[in-house]
Protein backbone atom coordinates (compact mmCIF):
# COMPACT_ATOMS: atom_id res chain seq x y z
CA UNK A 1 0.00 0.00 0.00
CA UNK A 2 2.77 2.39 0.90
CA UNK A 3 4.48 1.60 -2.42
CA UNK A 4 1.36 2.51 -4.42
CA UNK A 5 1.08 5.85 -2.61
CA UNK A 6 4.72 6.60 -3.36
CA UNK A 7 4.28 5.85 -7.07
CA UNK A 8 1.20 8.08 -7.22
CA UNK A 9 3.07 10.94 -5.59
CA UNK A 10 5.94 10.58 -8.06
CA UNK A 11 3.49 10.53 -10.97
CA UNK A 12 1.81 13.70 -9.70
CA UNK A 13 5.19 15.44 -9.43
CA UNK A 14 6.04 14.33 -12.97
CA UNK A 15 2.76 15.71 -14.32
CA UNK A 16 3.31 19.01 -12.50
CA UNK A 17 6.83 19.25 -13.90
CA UNK A 18 5.60 18.67 -17.48
CA UNK A 19 2.92 21.32 -17.13
CA UNK A 20 5.50 23.81 -15.90
CA UNK A 21 7.77 23.03 -18.81
CA UNK A 22 4.93 23.46 -21.27
CA UNK A 23 3.96 26.81 -19.75
CA UNK A 24 7.55 27.99 -19.86
CA UNK A 25 7.83 26.79 -23.46
CA UNK A 26 4.71 28.69 -24.45
CA UNK A 27 5.98 31.77 -22.71
CA UNK A 28 9.31 31.44 -24.50
CA UNK A 29 7.64 31.02 -27.87
CA UNK A 30 5.38 33.97 -27.10
CA UNK A 31 8.35 36.20 -26.25
CA UNK A 32 10.18 35.07 -29.37
CA UNK A 33 7.07 35.77 -31.44
CA UNK A 34 6.79 39.26 -29.99
CA UNK A 35 10.43 39.92 -30.75
CA UNK A 36 10.02 38.70 -34.31
CA UNK A 37 6.80 40.63 -34.79
CA UNK A 38 8.40 43.76 -33.36
CA UNK A 39 11.36 43.43 -35.69
CA UNK A 40 9.00 42.98 -38.66
CA UNK A 41 7.13 46.23 -38.08
CA UNK A 42 8.75 49.65 -38.45
CA UNK A 43 7.07 53.05 -38.24
CA UNK A 44 8.47 55.74 -40.51
CA UNK A 45 8.04 59.21 -38.92
CA UNK A 46 6.78 62.27 -40.81
CA UNK A 47 9.42 63.89 -43.00
CA UNK A 48 11.48 60.70 -43.19
CA UNK A 49 12.09 57.90 -45.64
CA UNK A 50 13.58 54.46 -45.04
CA UNK A 51 16.09 52.66 -47.22
CA UNK A 52 15.96 48.87 -46.93
CA UNK A 53 19.25 46.99 -46.77
CA UNK A 54 18.97 43.29 -47.61
CA UNK A 55 21.66 41.03 -46.16
CA UNK A 56 21.57 38.89 -49.32
CA UNK A 57 21.02 41.38 -52.16
CA UNK A 58 22.28 44.69 -50.72
CA UNK A 59 20.44 48.00 -51.01
CA UNK A 60 16.91 47.53 -52.30
CA UNK A 61 15.83 49.92 -55.04
CA UNK A 62 12.80 51.19 -53.20
CA UNK A 63 11.94 53.57 -50.39
CA UNK A 64 9.57 53.07 -47.47
CA UNK A 65 7.32 56.08 -46.89
CA UNK A 66 5.69 57.47 -43.74
CA UNK A 67 3.59 55.11 -41.63
CA UNK A 68 3.70 51.37 -40.77
CA UNK A 69 5.87 49.10 -42.93
CA UNK A 70 6.87 45.41 -42.71
CA UNK A 71 10.37 43.94 -42.99
CA UNK A 72 11.71 40.38 -42.95
CA UNK A 73 13.49 39.85 -39.60
CA UNK A 74 17.24 39.12 -39.76
CA UNK A 75 17.18 39.63 -43.55
CA UNK A 76 16.11 43.25 -44.04
CA UNK A 77 17.21 46.21 -41.94
CA UNK A 78 16.03 49.87 -42.12
CA UNK A 79 18.17 53.00 -42.62
CA UNK A 80 16.35 56.27 -41.86
CA UNK A 81 16.84 59.51 -43.85
CA UNK A 82 15.40 62.97 -43.23
CA UNK A 83 13.92 64.35 -46.47
CA UNK A 84 12.76 67.69 -45.06
CA UNK A 85 14.49 70.98 -45.92
CA UNK A 86 17.83 71.25 -44.15
CA UNK A 87 20.29 74.12 -43.68
CA UNK A 88 24.05 73.86 -43.51
CA UNK A 89 25.81 77.00 -42.25
CA UNK A 90 29.47 77.95 -42.61
CA UNK A 91 30.34 81.01 -40.54
CA UNK A 92 33.35 82.84 -39.14
CA UNK A 93 31.46 83.43 -35.89
CA UNK A 94 32.11 80.86 -33.17
CA UNK A 95 29.11 78.56 -32.44
CA UNK A 96 27.09 80.06 -35.31
CA UNK A 97 27.85 77.45 -37.96
CA UNK A 98 27.60 73.68 -38.06
CA UNK A 99 31.29 73.49 -37.21
CA UNK A 100 32.96 75.15 -34.27
CA UNK A 101 35.32 78.09 -34.84
CA UNK A 102 35.97 80.01 -38.03
CA UNK A 103 34.38 78.02 -40.85
CA UNK A 104 33.79 80.83 -43.36
CA UNK A 105 34.64 80.23 -47.03
CA UNK A 106 37.90 82.03 -47.88
CA UNK A 107 38.25 83.16 -51.51
CA UNK A 108 40.72 85.15 -53.62
CA UNK A 109 39.08 87.50 -56.11
CA UNK A 110 40.37 87.89 -59.68
CA UNK A 111 42.53 90.85 -58.58
CA UNK A 112 44.05 88.88 -55.71
CA UNK A 113 42.04 90.33 -52.81
CA UNK A 114 41.09 87.96 -49.93
CA UNK A 115 37.37 87.73 -49.16
CA UNK A 116 35.53 85.57 -46.61
CA UNK A 117 31.91 84.47 -47.00
CA UNK A 118 29.48 83.44 -44.26
CA UNK A 119 26.86 81.34 -46.03
CA UNK A 120 23.91 79.04 -45.38
CA UNK A 121 22.94 76.40 -47.94
CA UNK A 122 19.38 75.04 -47.91
CA UNK A 123 18.67 71.68 -49.54
CA UNK A 124 16.72 68.44 -49.19
CA UNK A 125 17.03 64.86 -50.33
CA UNK A 126 14.91 63.75 -53.27
CA UNK A 127 12.35 61.46 -51.62
CA UNK A 128 12.14 58.78 -54.30
CA UNK A 129 15.91 58.58 -54.80
CA UNK A 130 17.04 58.26 -51.18
CA UNK A 131 18.15 54.68 -51.88
CA UNK A 132 20.58 56.06 -54.48
CA UNK A 133 22.03 58.47 -51.92
CA UNK A 134 22.50 55.57 -49.52
CA UNK A 135 24.07 53.39 -52.19
CA UNK A 136 26.41 56.04 -53.66
CA UNK A 137 27.27 58.17 -50.63
CA UNK A 138 25.70 56.92 -47.42
CA UNK A 139 24.39 58.75 -44.35
CA UNK A 140 27.43 61.07 -44.27
CA UNK A 141 26.29 62.90 -47.42
CA UNK A 142 26.52 66.31 -45.71
CA UNK A 143 30.24 66.06 -45.01
CA UNK A 144 31.00 64.19 -48.22
CA UNK A 145 28.86 66.18 -50.68
CA UNK A 146 27.00 69.25 -49.39
CA UNK A 147 29.87 70.96 -47.57
CA UNK A 148 32.76 70.44 -50.04
CA UNK A 149 30.59 71.06 -53.10
CA UNK A 150 29.28 74.35 -51.69
CA UNK A 151 32.76 75.61 -50.82
CA UNK A 152 34.18 74.63 -54.21
CA UNK A 153 31.40 76.31 -56.18
CA UNK A 154 31.69 79.55 -54.19
CA UNK A 155 35.45 79.70 -54.72
CA UNK A 156 35.15 78.99 -58.44
CA UNK A 157 32.48 81.63 -59.02
CA UNK A 158 33.89 84.44 -56.86
CA UNK A 159 37.41 84.02 -58.26
CA UNK A 160 36.07 85.32 -61.59
CA UNK A 161 35.17 88.75 -60.17
CA UNK A 162 37.13 91.70 -58.80
CA UNK A 163 36.82 92.72 -55.18
CA UNK A 164 34.92 95.88 -56.19
CA UNK A 165 32.37 93.81 -58.10
CA UNK A 166 31.95 91.51 -55.10
CA UNK A 167 31.51 94.51 -52.82
CA UNK A 168 28.77 96.24 -54.78
CA UNK A 169 28.15 96.21 -58.49
CA UNK A 170 27.73 92.47 -59.20
CA UNK A 171 26.79 90.91 -55.88
CA UNK A 172 23.36 89.83 -57.16
CA UNK A 173 24.88 88.32 -60.29
CA UNK A 174 27.42 86.40 -58.20
CA UNK A 175 24.72 84.94 -55.94
CA UNK A 176 22.62 83.90 -58.96
CA UNK A 177 25.58 82.17 -60.57
CA UNK A 178 26.48 80.34 -57.35
CA UNK A 179 22.87 79.13 -57.09
CA UNK A 180 22.84 77.83 -60.65
CA UNK A 181 26.12 75.94 -60.39
CA UNK A 182 25.39 74.57 -56.92
CA UNK A 183 22.00 73.26 -58.03
CA UNK A 184 23.58 71.40 -60.96
CA UNK A 185 26.37 69.98 -58.80
CA UNK A 186 24.14 68.67 -55.99
CA UNK A 187 21.60 67.19 -58.40
CA UNK A 188 24.24 64.70 -59.56
CA UNK A 189 24.08 63.15 -56.08
CA UNK A 190 20.25 63.22 -55.90
CA UNK A 191 20.27 66.19 -53.54
CA UNK A 192 17.85 69.01 -54.34
CA UNK A 193 19.29 72.51 -53.88
CA UNK A 194 16.82 75.06 -52.46
CA UNK A 195 18.72 78.32 -51.96
CA UNK A 196 21.90 79.91 -50.68
CA UNK A 197 21.98 82.77 -48.19
CA UNK A 198 25.05 85.03 -48.16
CA UNK A 199 24.96 86.06 -44.53
CA UNK A 200 28.08 88.23 -44.45
CA UNK A 201 31.14 89.16 -46.54
CA UNK A 202 34.41 90.12 -44.88
CA UNK A 203 37.03 92.08 -46.81
CA UNK A 204 40.69 92.74 -46.01
CA UNK A 205 41.56 95.60 -43.65
CA UNK A 206 43.23 97.53 -46.47
CA UNK A 207 40.15 97.31 -48.68
CA UNK A 208 37.84 98.19 -45.79
CA UNK A 209 39.93 101.31 -45.09
CA UNK A 210 39.85 102.27 -48.76
CA UNK A 211 36.07 101.93 -48.78
CA UNK A 212 35.82 104.01 -45.62
CA UNK A 213 37.99 106.76 -47.12
CA UNK A 214 35.90 106.69 -50.28
CA UNK A 215 32.73 107.06 -48.23
CA UNK A 216 34.26 110.02 -46.38
CA UNK A 217 35.27 111.62 -49.68
CA UNK A 218 31.77 111.13 -51.06
CA UNK A 219 30.26 112.70 -47.94
CA UNK A 220 32.65 115.67 -48.27
CA UNK A 221 31.70 116.03 -51.93
CA UNK A 222 28.02 115.99 -51.04
CA UNK A 223 28.64 118.57 -48.33
CA UNK A 224 30.57 120.83 -50.74
CA UNK A 225 27.81 120.44 -53.34
CA UNK A 226 25.31 121.61 -50.75
CA UNK A 227 27.49 124.62 -49.87
CA UNK A 228 27.85 125.58 -53.53
CA UNK A 229 24.12 125.23 -54.08
CA UNK A 230 23.50 127.40 -51.03
CA UNK A 231 25.94 130.04 -52.28
CA UNK A 232 24.35 129.97 -55.74
CA UNK A 233 20.91 130.45 -54.15
CA UNK A 234 22.22 133.38 -52.13
CA UNK A 235 23.74 134.86 -55.26
CA UNK A 236 20.43 134.59 -57.10
CA UNK A 237 18.64 136.14 -54.14
CA UNK A 238 20.98 139.14 -54.15
CA UNK A 239 20.59 139.56 -57.90
CA UNK A 240 16.81 139.55 -57.55
CA UNK A 241 17.01 141.96 -54.59
CA UNK A 242 19.33 144.32 -56.49
CA UNK A 243 17.09 144.16 -59.54
CA UNK A 244 14.11 145.05 -57.39
CA UNK A 245 15.92 148.00 -55.80
CA UNK A 246 17.01 149.26 -59.21
CA UNK A 247 13.45 149.04 -60.47
CA UNK A 248 12.24 150.89 -57.38
CA UNK A 249 14.79 153.66 -57.93
CA UNK A 250 13.79 153.91 -61.58
CA UNK A 251 10.14 154.32 -60.64
CA UNK A 252 11.04 156.89 -57.98
CA UNK A 253 12.99 158.81 -60.59
CA UNK A 254 10.04 158.84 -62.93
CA UNK A 255 7.75 160.00 -60.10
CA UNK A 256 10.09 162.85 -59.16
CA UNK A 257 10.31 163.88 -62.77
CA UNK A 258 6.53 164.03 -62.96
CA UNK A 259 6.13 165.83 -59.60
CA UNK A 260 9.20 167.65 -58.19
CA UNK A 261 7.34 168.41 -54.94
CA UNK A 262 7.41 164.70 -54.09
CA UNK A 263 10.89 164.92 -52.63
CA UNK A 264 9.73 167.56 -50.19
CA UNK A 265 6.74 165.44 -49.24
CA UNK A 266 8.96 162.39 -48.66
CA UNK A 267 11.29 164.41 -46.47
CA UNK A 268 8.42 165.71 -44.37
CA UNK A 269 6.90 162.22 -44.01
CA UNK A 270 10.18 160.90 -42.66
CA UNK A 271 10.29 163.69 -40.12
CA UNK A 272 6.63 163.31 -39.05
CA UNK A 273 4.73 160.45 -40.73
CA UNK A 274 1.29 161.40 -39.34
CA UNK A 275 1.34 165.09 -40.16
CA UNK A 276 -1.37 166.07 -42.64
CA UNK A 277 -0.57 169.81 -42.86
CA UNK A 278 2.38 172.12 -42.17
CA UNK A 279 2.78 175.82 -41.44
CA UNK A 280 4.70 177.34 -44.37
CA UNK A 281 5.05 180.67 -42.51
CA UNK A 282 3.46 182.31 -39.48
CA UNK A 283 0.30 183.21 -41.42
CA UNK A 284 -0.51 180.20 -43.65
CA UNK A 285 -1.16 176.43 -43.35
CA UNK A 286 -0.58 173.99 -46.24
CA UNK A 287 -2.47 170.74 -46.62
CA UNK A 288 -0.12 167.87 -47.59
CA UNK A 289 -2.60 166.45 -50.12
CA UNK A 290 -2.87 169.80 -51.83
CA UNK A 291 0.87 170.13 -51.69
CA UNK A 292 1.36 167.09 -53.88
CA UNK A 293 -1.23 168.35 -56.32
CA UNK A 294 0.75 171.50 -56.99
CA UNK A 295 2.60 171.45 -60.22
CA UNK A 296 5.02 174.02 -61.45
CA UNK A 297 3.54 176.87 -63.51
CA UNK A 298 5.08 176.59 -66.86
CA UNK A 299 2.88 179.27 -68.50
CA UNK A 300 4.99 182.17 -67.19
CA UNK A 301 8.20 182.99 -68.85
Amino acid sequence: MASNETNFADFSKYQTSNKTKKILTYIGWGILGLILFNSMIIIVPAGNRVVVFNNFTGVEKRVLTEGINLLIPFVQSPVYYDVRSQTYTMSATHDEGDRQGDDAVSVLTSDGQPVKFDISVRYHLMSGDVWKVHQDVGPAYIEKIVRPTSRTVIRDVVSGYTVTEVYASKRGEIQAKISEELENSLKKYNIQYDEILIRNIQFSDAFAQAIEQKQIAMQDAQRMKYVLQKEESEKQRKIIEATGEAEALRKKGEALKANPHLIQYTYVQKLAPNVQAIVTNQSSIMNMGDFLKKTPDTSKP
